[in-house]
Protein backbone atom coordinates (compact mmCIF):
# COMPACT_ATOMS: atom_id res chain seq x y z
CA UNK A 1 0.00 0.00 0.00
CA UNK A 2 2.91 2.09 0.66
CA UNK A 3 4.02 2.06 -3.18
CA UNK A 4 0.64 3.74 -3.62
CA UNK A 5 -0.26 7.11 -4.22
CA UNK A 6 -1.42 9.42 -1.48
CA UNK A 7 -4.38 9.98 -3.05
CA UNK A 8 -5.01 6.29 -3.75
CA UNK A 9 -4.43 5.23 0.07
CA UNK A 10 -6.45 7.77 1.35
CA UNK A 11 -9.83 6.31 -1.09
CA UNK A 12 -8.32 3.17 0.06
CA UNK A 13 -8.59 3.69 3.80
CA UNK A 14 -12.37 5.62 3.45
CA UNK A 15 -13.64 3.70 0.72
CA UNK A 16 -15.25 0.76 3.22
CA UNK A 17 -17.15 3.90 4.85
CA UNK A 18 -19.00 4.78 1.55
CA UNK A 19 -20.90 1.56 1.05
CA UNK A 20 -22.01 1.82 4.70
CA UNK A 21 -25.59 3.83 3.61
CA UNK A 22 -25.88 0.50 1.39
CA UNK A 23 -25.06 -1.95 3.57
CA UNK A 24 -26.80 -0.45 6.91
CA UNK A 25 -30.28 1.53 6.10
CA UNK A 26 -30.70 2.31 9.61
CA UNK A 27 -31.79 6.11 9.94
CA UNK A 28 -30.10 6.57 13.87
CA UNK A 29 -26.88 4.99 12.47
CA UNK A 30 -26.05 7.00 9.48
CA UNK A 31 -27.29 10.09 11.71
CA UNK A 32 -24.56 8.61 14.13
CA UNK A 33 -21.92 7.79 12.30
CA UNK A 34 -22.44 11.84 10.47
CA UNK A 35 -21.86 12.65 14.07
CA UNK A 36 -18.37 10.47 13.96
CA UNK A 37 -17.59 12.21 10.78
CA UNK A 38 -17.51 15.35 12.44
CA UNK A 39 -15.60 14.75 15.28
CA UNK A 40 -13.54 13.08 12.85
CA UNK A 41 -12.98 16.91 11.44
CA UNK A 42 -12.62 18.06 14.49
CA UNK A 43 -10.10 15.66 16.00
CA UNK A 44 -7.88 16.44 12.64
CA UNK A 45 -7.91 19.82 13.00
CA UNK A 46 -6.97 20.21 16.72
CA UNK A 47 -3.93 17.17 15.53
CA UNK A 48 -2.54 20.16 13.93
CA UNK A 49 -1.60 22.13 16.94
CA UNK A 50 -1.80 19.23 19.48
CA UNK A 51 0.14 16.60 17.45
CA UNK A 52 1.92 18.41 15.33
CA UNK A 53 2.95 21.37 16.75
CA UNK A 54 2.79 20.13 20.31
CA UNK A 55 0.94 23.13 21.57
CA UNK A 56 -2.14 22.10 24.06
CA UNK A 57 -5.71 23.98 23.47
CA UNK A 58 -8.56 23.40 25.48
CA UNK A 59 -10.72 25.80 24.03
CA UNK A 60 -10.73 24.34 20.27
CA UNK A 61 -14.69 24.32 20.65
CA UNK A 62 -14.77 27.88 20.26
CA UNK A 63 -13.68 27.81 16.46
CA UNK A 64 -16.23 25.41 15.99
CA UNK A 65 -18.90 27.44 17.31
CA UNK A 66 -17.53 30.29 15.25
CA UNK A 67 -17.76 28.20 12.17
CA UNK A 68 -20.98 27.34 12.69
CA UNK A 69 -23.05 30.65 14.04
CA UNK A 70 -20.77 32.40 11.25
CA UNK A 71 -22.82 30.26 8.16
CA UNK A 72 -25.78 30.68 10.36
CA UNK A 73 -25.56 34.11 10.33
CA UNK A 74 -25.00 34.64 7.33
CA UNK A 75 -27.80 32.33 5.84
CA UNK A 76 -30.26 33.54 7.75
CA UNK A 77 -29.29 37.32 7.47
CA UNK A 78 -28.35 37.55 3.75
CA UNK A 79 -29.82 33.85 2.48
CA UNK A 80 -26.42 33.55 1.44
CA UNK A 81 -26.17 29.32 0.56
CA UNK A 82 -24.45 27.03 2.42
CA UNK A 83 -21.86 26.17 -0.42
CA UNK A 84 -21.12 29.93 -0.40
CA UNK A 85 -21.43 29.73 4.10
CA UNK A 86 -18.49 26.76 4.38
CA UNK A 87 -15.67 28.28 3.20
CA UNK A 88 -16.56 31.69 4.68
CA UNK A 89 -17.46 29.58 7.96
CA UNK A 90 -13.89 28.43 7.66
CA UNK A 91 -12.05 31.41 6.91
CA UNK A 92 -13.56 33.56 9.94
CA UNK A 93 -12.79 30.64 11.98
CA UNK A 94 -8.95 31.07 11.18
CA UNK A 95 -9.13 34.86 11.33
CA UNK A 96 -10.25 34.28 14.84
CA UNK A 97 -7.63 31.73 15.00
CA UNK A 98 -4.58 34.19 14.09
CA UNK A 99 -6.54 36.28 16.74
CA UNK A 100 -6.33 33.98 19.54
CA UNK A 101 -3.20 32.27 18.57
CA UNK A 102 -1.47 36.06 18.35
CA UNK A 103 -1.44 36.40 22.27
CA UNK A 104 -0.91 32.67 22.85
CA UNK A 105 1.85 31.08 21.36
CA UNK A 106 4.20 33.72 23.48
CA UNK A 107 3.34 31.42 26.13
CA UNK A 108 3.55 27.98 27.12
CA UNK A 109 2.44 24.63 28.93
CA UNK A 110 -0.25 25.24 31.21
CA UNK A 111 -0.30 29.08 30.48
CA UNK A 112 -1.03 28.29 26.74
CA UNK A 113 -3.11 26.02 28.24
CA UNK A 114 -6.03 28.74 30.65
CA UNK A 115 -5.49 31.03 27.75
CA UNK A 116 -6.82 28.68 25.07
CA UNK A 117 -9.43 27.83 27.90
CA UNK A 118 -10.71 31.43 28.69
CA UNK A 119 -10.94 31.62 24.82
CA UNK A 120 -13.11 29.40 24.30
CA UNK A 121 -15.46 30.24 27.91
CA UNK A 122 -15.36 33.81 26.28
CA UNK A 123 -16.76 32.82 23.09
CA UNK A 124 -19.39 30.52 24.48
CA UNK A 125 -20.44 33.45 26.28
CA UNK A 126 -20.89 36.40 24.01
CA UNK A 127 -23.03 34.22 22.19
CA UNK A 128 -25.04 33.12 24.78
CA UNK A 129 -25.59 36.98 25.50
CA UNK A 130 -25.90 38.59 22.03
CA UNK A 131 -29.42 37.95 22.48
CA UNK A 132 -29.79 40.55 19.31
CA UNK A 133 -27.60 39.02 17.07
CA UNK A 134 -27.26 35.00 18.35
CA UNK A 135 -30.96 34.51 19.76
CA UNK A 136 -29.02 34.25 22.84
CA UNK A 137 -29.77 30.82 24.99
CA UNK A 138 -32.10 29.32 22.49
CA UNK A 139 -30.05 30.19 19.64
CA UNK A 140 -30.68 30.50 15.78
CA UNK A 141 -33.45 28.16 13.98
CA UNK A 142 -34.29 27.70 10.37
CA UNK A 143 -31.14 27.45 8.90
CA UNK A 144 -31.18 26.05 5.52
CA UNK A 145 -29.62 23.04 4.39
CA UNK A 146 -27.24 22.50 1.66
CA UNK A 147 -28.62 21.81 -1.69
CA UNK A 148 -26.12 20.06 -4.52
CA UNK A 149 -27.04 20.67 -8.27
CA UNK A 150 -30.89 21.02 -7.50
CA UNK A 151 -31.02 18.42 -4.70
CA UNK A 152 -32.16 19.79 -1.25
CA UNK A 153 -30.67 17.76 1.63
CA UNK A 154 -33.63 16.65 3.77
CA UNK A 155 -33.68 15.05 6.93
CA UNK A 156 -32.65 11.80 5.62
CA UNK A 157 -28.99 11.76 7.21
CA UNK A 158 -27.13 9.57 3.87
CA UNK A 159 -26.33 13.15 2.24
CA UNK A 160 -24.54 14.78 5.19
CA UNK A 161 -23.19 11.32 5.67
CA UNK A 162 -21.98 11.57 2.18
CA UNK A 163 -20.70 14.87 2.71
CA UNK A 164 -18.39 14.53 5.54
CA UNK A 165 -17.04 11.62 4.03
CA UNK A 166 -15.88 13.86 1.35
CA UNK A 167 -14.67 16.35 3.80
CA UNK A 168 -12.41 13.81 5.44
CA UNK A 169 -11.18 12.70 2.64
CA UNK A 170 -10.20 15.73 1.44
CA UNK A 171 -8.95 16.89 4.73
CA UNK A 172 -7.05 13.80 5.50
CA UNK A 173 -5.11 14.13 2.15
CA UNK A 174 -4.20 17.53 2.09
CA UNK A 175 -2.83 17.50 5.80
CA UNK A 176 -1.18 14.01 4.96
CA UNK A 177 0.58 16.58 1.96
CA UNK A 178 1.24 19.57 4.48
CA UNK A 179 3.30 17.30 7.19
CA UNK A 180 5.32 15.86 4.66
CA UNK A 181 6.15 19.39 3.33
CA UNK A 182 9.15 21.91 4.50
CA UNK A 183 6.21 23.38 6.71
CA UNK A 184 4.90 20.57 8.36
CA UNK A 185 8.64 19.03 9.12
CA UNK A 186 8.76 22.73 10.94
CA UNK A 187 5.77 21.69 12.83
CA UNK A 188 7.32 18.66 14.32
CA UNK A 189 10.45 20.03 14.90
CA UNK A 190 9.17 22.97 16.87
CA UNK A 191 7.02 20.30 18.52
CA UNK A 192 10.39 18.27 19.71
CA UNK A 193 12.72 21.46 20.80
CA UNK A 194 11.52 24.83 19.75
CA UNK A 195 14.92 26.16 20.51
CA UNK A 196 17.01 23.94 18.34
CA UNK A 197 14.15 24.66 15.30
CA UNK A 198 14.96 28.22 15.77
CA UNK A 199 18.47 27.72 15.95
CA UNK A 200 18.02 25.82 12.24
CA UNK A 201 16.29 29.50 10.91
CA UNK A 202 12.77 27.78 11.87
CA UNK A 203 10.69 31.20 12.53
CA UNK A 204 8.85 29.35 15.43
CA UNK A 205 6.33 32.10 16.01
CA UNK A 206 4.98 32.81 12.39
CA UNK A 207 4.85 29.13 12.06
CA UNK A 208 2.98 28.65 15.58
CA UNK A 209 0.62 30.86 14.43
CA UNK A 210 -0.32 29.14 11.05
CA UNK A 211 -0.86 25.63 12.70
CA UNK A 212 -3.11 27.69 14.72
CA UNK A 213 -5.30 28.71 11.69
CA UNK A 214 -5.14 26.05 10.18
CA UNK A 215 -6.35 23.81 12.74
CA UNK A 216 -9.12 26.99 13.58
CA UNK A 217 -10.39 26.52 9.70
CA UNK A 218 -10.72 23.02 9.88
CA UNK A 219 -12.93 23.23 12.92
CA UNK A 220 -15.09 26.47 11.21
CA UNK A 221 -15.76 24.19 7.94
CA UNK A 222 -16.93 21.27 10.64
CA UNK A 223 -18.98 24.13 12.45
CA UNK A 224 -21.03 24.83 9.03
CA UNK A 225 -21.79 21.15 8.73
CA UNK A 226 -23.17 20.64 11.85
CA UNK A 227 -25.86 23.78 11.36
CA UNK A 228 -26.75 22.56 8.23
CA UNK A 229 -26.98 19.73 9.67
CA UNK A 230 -28.91 20.43 12.58
CA UNK A 231 -30.68 23.46 11.38
CA UNK A 232 -30.22 24.69 14.91
CA UNK A 233 -27.09 26.42 16.67
CA UNK A 234 -27.48 26.78 20.34
CA UNK A 235 -24.34 27.90 22.52
CA UNK A 236 -24.96 24.89 25.05
CA UNK A 237 -23.68 22.97 22.38
CA UNK A 238 -19.86 23.95 22.07
CA UNK A 239 -19.22 24.10 25.98
CA UNK A 240 -15.70 23.04 27.41
CA UNK A 241 -16.65 19.16 27.56
CA UNK A 242 -16.81 19.88 23.88
CA UNK A 243 -13.26 20.70 24.01
CA UNK A 244 -12.03 18.18 26.20
CA UNK A 245 -13.30 15.53 24.47
CA UNK A 246 -12.01 16.12 20.96
CA UNK A 247 -8.57 16.98 22.59
CA UNK A 248 -9.33 13.18 24.26
CA UNK A 249 -10.10 11.93 20.72
CA UNK A 250 -6.65 12.97 19.44
CA UNK A 251 -4.63 11.72 22.66
CA UNK A 252 -6.13 8.18 22.48
CA UNK A 253 -5.93 7.94 18.91
CA UNK A 254 -2.32 9.11 18.84
CA UNK A 255 -0.82 12.44 18.64
CA UNK A 256 0.28 13.18 15.40
CA UNK A 257 -1.03 10.68 13.80
CA UNK A 258 -3.85 11.25 11.49
CA UNK A 259 -5.80 8.01 10.68
CA UNK A 260 -4.96 7.61 15.05
CA UNK A 261 -7.26 10.68 15.23
CA UNK A 262 -9.73 9.56 12.98
CA UNK A 263 -9.73 6.15 15.06
CA UNK A 264 -9.94 8.00 18.25
CA UNK A 265 -12.78 10.15 16.96
CA UNK A 266 -14.47 6.83 15.95
CA UNK A 267 -14.19 5.07 19.34
CA UNK A 268 -15.13 7.93 21.37
CA UNK A 269 -17.70 8.62 19.12
CA UNK A 270 -19.48 4.78 18.80
CA UNK A 271 -18.75 4.01 22.15
CA UNK A 272 -20.51 5.73 24.46
CA UNK A 273 -23.53 4.13 21.78
CA UNK A 274 -22.57 1.12 22.69
CA UNK A 275 -22.72 1.12 26.39
CA UNK A 276 -26.15 2.64 25.99
CA UNK A 277 -27.62 -0.71 27.34
CA UNK A 278 -25.80 -0.16 30.55
CA UNK A 279 -27.50 3.35 30.71
CA UNK A 280 -26.52 3.46 34.34
CA UNK A 281 -22.79 2.65 34.39
CA UNK A 282 -22.35 3.84 30.54
CA UNK A 283 -20.17 6.92 31.88
CA UNK A 284 -18.08 5.33 34.63
CA UNK A 285 -17.53 2.32 32.21
CA UNK A 286 -16.28 4.77 29.71
CA UNK A 287 -13.74 6.53 31.75
CA UNK A 288 -12.47 2.78 32.72
CA UNK A 289 -11.85 1.95 29.62
CA UNK A 290 -9.87 5.39 29.00
CA UNK A 291 -7.94 4.96 31.85
CA UNK A 292 -7.15 1.71 31.34
CA UNK A 293 -5.63 2.62 27.63
CA UNK A 294 -3.80 5.74 29.10
CA UNK A 295 -1.87 3.26 31.80
CA UNK A 296 -1.35 0.07 29.04
CA UNK A 297 -1.15 2.36 25.88
CA UNK A 298 -0.23 6.23 26.71
CA UNK A 299 0.74 6.97 23.22
CA UNK A 300 -2.21 6.14 21.67
CA UNK A 301 -3.62 3.27 19.47
CA UNK A 302 -1.73 4.76 16.50
CA UNK A 303 1.02 6.26 18.40
CA UNK A 304 2.97 8.82 16.31
CA UNK A 305 5.07 5.94 14.20
CA UNK A 306 3.24 7.53 11.10
CA UNK A 307 4.83 11.26 11.70
CA UNK A 308 8.49 9.25 12.09
CA UNK A 309 7.30 7.14 8.63
CA UNK A 310 6.56 10.37 7.06
CA UNK A 311 9.52 12.59 8.00
CA UNK A 312 11.57 9.73 6.73
CA UNK A 313 10.65 9.68 3.30
CA UNK A 314 11.23 12.29 0.75
CA UNK A 315 8.56 12.28 -2.27
CA UNK A 316 9.75 12.08 -5.66
CA UNK A 317 8.73 14.87 -7.29
CA UNK A 318 6.17 15.48 -9.35
CA UNK A 319 4.19 12.29 -7.54
CA UNK A 320 1.48 13.19 -4.69
CA UNK A 321 4.03 10.17 -2.71
CA UNK A 322 3.05 7.40 -0.54
CA UNK A 323 1.77 7.64 3.25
Amino acid sequence: MNRLPLSAQVAAVLLPFAFLPLVDRNAYHLDLMTNVGIYVLLAMGLNVVVGFTGLLNLGYAAFFAIGAYTYALLNLHTGCPFWWGLPAAGITAMLFGFVIGLPSIRVRGDYLAITTLGFGEIVRITFNNLDDWTGGPNGLLGIDRPVFFGFRFSVNATPYYYLTLALVAVTAYLLFRMIRSKFGRALVAIREDELAAGCMGIPALQVKLVSFGISAFIAGIAGAVFAAKQTIVTPDSFDFVLSVLILAMVVLGGMGNIWGVALGALVLGVLPELLRGFAAYRMLLFGLIMILMMIFRPQGMLGGQLIRRELGRRPKEGSDGAA
